[in-house]
């Protein structure tokens, strides 16, 4: 526990079996709960997982808030109807099992997966088990090693201390991150931060990508983990999602670690393009629930004034550029003039846009 609050640790497992024993050794004592999600992998990683199980047993007990009952009254409908789409959601996750015995009592839970879902759905599924047994902050370490453990009550103190909803680790502004992480990677993460600024709302997030992140007990009770994507591009689904929430954000300087364990089955190109794809999507999803469905805003009316005048622009480009390359023919006047206006009208419309954007989520930002 940390200031009397419980904590767990989700690990997100594929083919590991040669680095997740280092990870269950290395974790702090200060941690009530190790979820280790088992995403089908292809090698022995979850026999190696319960071979090291010898003494798992612990004096805290957890039972999940869907076991208890709830005796019907005039007040408490809600939260009837809340306990049974919790039990109802669980169909939406990845399929999976408990393999412990007694999973209330025991300190490392294993959970697999009876098919590949991609490591999303592997957090998805930890954050589900901890979010039924009321874990007040959990947190997401990789199982390959990866994520130094002497960080992680850095990344978790923000949560505990101050109900921050969500802390991300920043590799980023690390002083030796320009030596250690490699310059494709450093160069791909880069340009995802600042598309995932622009689609989540969270403009002072740094370093998108990283996945050593802790979220408490609010935030996994006020999103849709079911529906978080299930691939790499998951952190940044869920930035947007808790944005939409009004989820409150802070990021803590993290060491960037490279060469532990096996290389990475990251494929930055196969990856990028669904990323970028989901960016577009969550983007417009979030203007729509947020700025119009929920509460009206004027940026919503601008952000789509650039959108149409930028779209309509393409034509009288396309005719500019056409005049220009013929030898006998005349630019047209009055399309360069109607060119010039909506040029000047849509950028004003986005820049004023995106200045209202940042205003209104600046608050969300700790």
């Amino acid at each position: 526990m940390l200031n009397n609050k419980t904590v767990a640790v989700v690990v997100p497992c594929y083919n590991e079996s040669q680095q997740i024993k280092m990870v269950l050794d290395s974790m702090p004592s200060f941690v009530d709960r190790i979820v280790i999600v088992d995403d089908a992998s292809k090698d022995d990683t979850v026999g190696t997982v319960m071979k090291y199980l010898t003494d798992n047993d612990t004096t805290l007990k957890l039972t999940s808030s869907l076991k208890e009952e709830i005796t019907p009254n005039i007040y408490n409908r809600a939260d009837i109807e809340v306990r049974q789409k919790s039990i109802d959601e669980i169909q939406k996750f990845t399929p999976a099992e408990i393999l412990n015995k007694n999973p209330e009592g025991e300190k490392t839970i294993v959970i697999k997966h009876l098919e590949n879902g991609g490591v999303g759905a592997a957090i998805a599924t930890g954050y589900k088990w901890c979010k039924d047994h009321n874990i007040d902050c959990t947190a997401v370490m990789a199982g390959d090693g990866q994520m130094d453990p002497d960080e992680l009550e850095s990344i978790c103190k923000p949560v505990v201390d101050e109900e921050i909803d969500y802390v991300k680790g920043n590799r980023l502004i690390h002083k030796s991150a320009w030596v250690i992480i490699p310059r494709v990677r450093f160069l791909g993460n880069s340009i995802l931060s600042i598309l995932t600024k622009i689609a989540s709302g969270y403009w002072g997030v740094s370093d998108t990508q990283s996945g050593y992140t802790a979220i408490s007990n609010n935030a996994l009770n006020s999103v849709p983990l079911y529906d978080i994507y299930k691939r790499y591009g998951m952190p940044n689904d869920l930035l947007v999602k808790l944005n939409i929430a009004f989820c409150t954000i802070r990021e803590v300087k993290i060491k960037p670690i490279y060469g532990v364990g096996e290389k990475s089955k990251l494929n930055i190109i196969k990856v990028s393009l669904p990323i970028l794809w989901l960016l577009i999507r969550s983007f417009f999803k979030r203007l729509q629930t947020k700025y119009l469905y929920r509460s009206f805003h004027p940026l919503y009316l601008l952000y789509w004034t650039a959108f149409i005048t930028g779209t309509i622009n393409i034509y009288f480009l396309y005719q500019l550029i056409s005049h220009f390359f013929r030898p006998d023919s005349k630019t047209p006047t009055d399309y360069l003039i109607i060119f010039i206006f909506l040029t000047i009208s849509g950028f004003q419309s986005l820049l004023f846009a995106m200045w209202m954007d940042i205003q209104d989520n600046e608050r969300l930002s700790k």
